[in-house]
């Protein structure tokens, strides 16, 4: 509205900024709800929290020291594609792996906790099936939308003249999907897709999995770091190997303070 009185000619930028505004609130309530953004930690250890930001920063200060000793600007832009290529995969890999640790969560589990698991491990299931759903149906929405674009015909006359207003109708839940997924992979990524409702420990336990594959996949995409034979290894191995030991502390902790164990 302020645009609209400061800049009376941009009145005609109201309503689609009006539809944004309602869209991106209504997908950002969704998103939200079926992933709480503070939800990804069912125990809040500040200790915890504040090593595993510690390593995260040395992580990466590791990591620019190393492409500016050894670096050229061919791996400098190998970098950003495989910090790229991590954000585009880290939601299936996380889908993929979940169910295995929970499954070897269950099969530690005595009976009385599994049957307190299953119950959670269904909501679980519910929210990623949201999440799925919507990045399945986002491909598929803009593919019709294409398709409907490619076969338009050029005269608006006849039956045909229906086509632009299919496009529109399909536009509209292609926004509220991009604005969802835009709000929901973050939280969704951090709460493993609720899966730290199911048991405590289990956030560490997938990030200690995780990490260990995107070593293989980054090695495998991207090949070894610059550096000397011993600098490669240690910026290879270093990186996991800090982490699960953080994860492992962290159940440690989880263990010795709050009475969390893994085979209840």
């Amino acid at each position: 509205m302020w645009l609209m009185v400061l800049v009376p000619c941009t009145w005609f930028t109201f309503l689609p900024l009006l539809l944004c505004y309602s869209f991106a609130r209504s997908a950002r309530i969704r998103a939200h709800r079926l992933f709480p953004p503070h939800a990804h930690r069912s125990v809040d250890d500040r200790h915890v929290a504040r090593v595993q930001k510690t390593r995260a920063w040395v992580a990466a200060v590791m990591s620019l020291l190393l492409l500016a000793m050894y670096g050229r600007p061919e791996d400098v832009a190998e970098a950003r594609e495989l910090y790229v290529m991590r954000l585009a995969v880290t939601p299936p890999l996380l889908l993929l792996s979940a169910p295995v640790v929970i499954a070897v969560l269950f099969r530690w589990a005595s009976a009385e906790t599994r049957s307190a698991m299953r119950a959670r491990v269904r909501a679980a299931l519910r929210s990623a099936g949201w999440y799925v759903g919507a990045v399945t149906a986002l491909p598929l929405v803009g593919g019709a939308i294409v398709l409907l674009g490619r076969n338009q015909p050029s005269s608006s006359g006849g039956p045909e003249g229906i086509t632009p207003w299919l496009i529109i109708a399909l536009a509209l839940p292609l926004v509220w999907l991009l604005f969802f997924l835009g709000f929901a992979t973050g939280p969704a990524v951090r709460t493993g897709f609720n899966t730290a409702a199911v048991h405590a420990a289990l956030p560490a336990l997938l990030t200690g999995t995780l990490v260990w594959e995107f070593a293989v996949i980054s090695l495998i995409a991207g090949g070894l770091p610059p550096g000397p034979p011993v600098i490669q290894v240690l910026a290879v191995l270093g990186g996991p190997a800090s982490v699960t030991a953080v994860a492992w502390w962290e159940i440690h902790r989880l263990r010795t303070l709050y009475g969390v164990t893994l085979r209840a």
